[in-house]
C-alpha cells in the first residue's frame, strides 16, 4: 500500500469517527430533552457511538476490498482481499476460479 492510499484510508477512517461522533451526539441531546438518567443516556449514545463506528468501518474497508468468485453456476465459493497488488489479485482470481470444491447455496 502506497503511501497517498494510506494517506486516503486514514482519513476516512477520521471521517467515520468524526461522524459516529457526531450522529451519536446528535441522538444524546434529543434524548436529553426527555429528562434521562446520565447512565441510561450515557449508555444510549456509547451504543450509538459503536454501531455507527461499526457500519462506516465496513464501508471504508469495502471501498479497498477486491472480491473473486468462482464461475461455476450455482458455486457460492468467494474470495475477498484488501489491499492485494495486481499479481496477488490474479493469482487468487485463479484460485477461485480453479477451487475443487463446488459448494451449492
Amino acid at each position: 500500500m502506497n503511501t497517498s492510499s494510506m494517506r486516503r484510508r486514514r482519513l476516512a477512517v477520521l471521517a467515520a469517527v468524526a461522524v459516529s461522533t457526531a450522529l451519536s451526539v446528535a441522538i444524546g441531546v434529543q434524548l436529553a430533552g426527555y429528562g434521562l438518567p446520565l447512565a441510561l443516556l450515557l449508555a444510549c449514545c456509547l451504543s450509538c457511538l459503536a454501531s455507527f463506528s461499526s457500519l462506516l468501518f465496513r464501508l471504508v474497508d469495502g471501498w479497498s476490498m477486491t472480491t473473486h468468485r468462482c464461475t461455476a453456476s450455482g458455486c457460492d465459493f468467494q474470495v475477498r482481499l484488501t489491499h492485494a497488488g495486481a499479481a496477488e489479485s490474479r493469482r487468487w482470481q485463479e484460485i477461485a476460479t480453479r477451487h475443487p470444491d463446488h459448494r451449492t447455496p
